[in-house]
């Protein structure tokens, strides 16, 4: 096999033999020490994605934290086990008599663990409601989450809790478990404009958040975001209370914030749409089971698995993620991670994935347990390209310089849609994996895995590994 970056390899490293820690390219070299990591630090797996000896291993056989790129191992079993046309079910079951659109008593939603629940399809599952027949509920929401218990109190995983990647899996996960503002700064020391793009009532914000000068890096860590229940009558609602601020640099931007309290948000999204839609409601949202066995008033489907997949890999959502892999456990019974990772650990040597050299937590790579190598993720690639499931698998990642997390990276390059990675960051991390069309005209796969506490801003490492498999250095 010959490619651009074996040619490269060769030139520079006349001597190199395949092993555990070859030396690196030059220009990877380069970048890795200008980034002042060490050799050590970085996990590297080249190889053409269809078969043949890999092109060059650094360091690939070491365990390390691979952030989101962790998801590929979901996404690929998922599509495996599950199939193309997984989809979730959500009912809905009415538990009064219905007569001239009112309902004397309960609606009960049996949540299904849909990942894919954002406001405007549960809008839609509301206008079904209303076109069967239903216009007034006298009664409570009864949510059924059983499917998925909640999790133990842990610590939390970092200091921003506010964010929305830092979502909880939810049996009726309603909008990712997050709401959307939209943030317009006026001028400096002036107010910044906040409006809400998700539907919810009743809802009070106290804005507190001032515009500021200065350049718009990182804009996201100088905000802050919090709820906190409030009871207006018989309405119970919610306050959020923004702090911080935004550079009139930004321009407009949309900050995404987690809602801790899901049944009380489940709540606000329903009533608020429910209300649109020229319904009334006069009781509550509350926690309930449903036997099982009842023919559902109406029935909500999400999105096909492929489809779900890509919304999830195109943007790194980390709850979509463990939605997900908690769905690779079901089994008729209630989900949990221990019932996923035993069908994902039975899964693995089909594949011809090492199962000891996987440490698995909840499959989204927002762990800091996680762990694997860079030979492991390059063999998840093969696997997965000689799947009949590759066309799926692939259409779900970030084209290189187009779209998801890679739409701003390489834009003016040759390599700009000729390649398919899925990224990641932590704090110490920063990884990348997928397939790149070489300047020839072959498909390579490669795994990259930097684990060191300046491995976040070494995006010119993951840059000189692609320029490299293209063929441009």
């Amino acid at each position: 096999m010959s490619s651009p970056l074996l040619r490269l390899i060769l030139a520079s490293f006349a001597s190199l033999t395949l092993c555990a820690h070859a030396a690196l390219p030059d220009p990877v070299a380069r970048a890795v020490r200008e980034a002042g990591l060490p050799p050590e630090s970085v996990g590297l797996w080249i190889a053409p994605a269809a078969g043949g000896e890999p092109t060059l291993l650094h360091n690939a056989n070491t365990l390390m934290n691979p952030a989101s790129v962790m998801k590929l191992i979901t996404s690929y079993a998922a599509l495996d086990q599950l199939g193309p046309a997984y989809t979730w079910k959500t009912g809905a079951v009415l538990r009064g008599p219905l007569q001239d659109g009112v309902l004397d008593g309960d609606l009960a939603i049996i949540g299904s663990g849909d990942p894919s629940l954002t406001w405007d399809r549960l809008g839609q599952w509301l206008r079904d409601w209303r076109s069967r027949g239903l216009r007034q509920i006298r009664g409570n929401i009864v949510i059924d989450a059983s499917l998925i218990p909640a999790a133990p109190v842990s610590a939390p995983f970092d200091e921003a809790q506010h964010r929305a990647y830092n979502a909880q899996p939810d049996a009726f996960l309603v909008n990712f478990g997050a709401l959307s503002l939209r943030l317009t700064p006026t001028f400096i020391n002036g107010p910044v404009g906040a409006e809400v793009l998700t539907p919810a009532a009743p809802l009070r914000i106290v804005n507190r958040l001032r515009s500021s000068n200065g350049a718009c890096t990182d804009w996201r860590s100088a905000l802050r975001g919090s709820f906190v229940p409030e009871s207006n009558g018989k309405d119970k609602g919610m306050v959020l209370t923004l702090d911080g601020r935004l550079s009139v640099s930004c321009g407009e931007r949309q900050l995404n914030l987690k809602v801790d309290d899901s049944l009380r948000w489940a709540s606000l999204v329903i009533r608020a749409q429910w209300q649109e839609l020229g319904g009334s409601w006069s009781g509550d949202a509350v926690r309930g089971s449903v036997p099982v066995g009842l023919v559902p008033f109406s029935t909500w489907e999400s999105q096909t698995l492929p489809e779900v997949l890509r919304d999830m890999n195109k943007w790194s959502n980390n709850v979509m993620a463990r939605q997900i892999f908690l769905a690779l456990g079901a089994d008729g019974g209630a989900q949990g991670s221990d019932k996923s990772l035993a069908r994902l650990q039975a899964w693995m040597p089909a594949q011809g994935l090492d199962a000891t050299q996987w440490i698995v937590e909840n499959g989204s790579g927002l762990s800091r347990n996680e762990r694997s190598t860079a030979a492991q993720l390059g063999t998840l690639l093969r696997s997965a390209w000689r799947s009949p499931r590759m066309p799926e698998f692939v259409m779900g990642l970030p084209v290189i310089g187009k779209d998801g997390t890679m739409r701003s990276r390489l834009i003016d390059t040759p390599l700009a849609g000729r390649g398919y990675v899925k990224t990641g960051t932590l704090d110490g991390v920063k990884s990348a994996a997928g397939y790149v069309l070489d300047a020839q005209g072959n498909w390579q796969a490669f795994a990259l895995i930097l684990n060191h506490p300046k491995a976040p801003g070494a995006e010119a490492v993951v840059e000189a590994v692609l320029r490299g498999i293209y063929g441009m250095q």
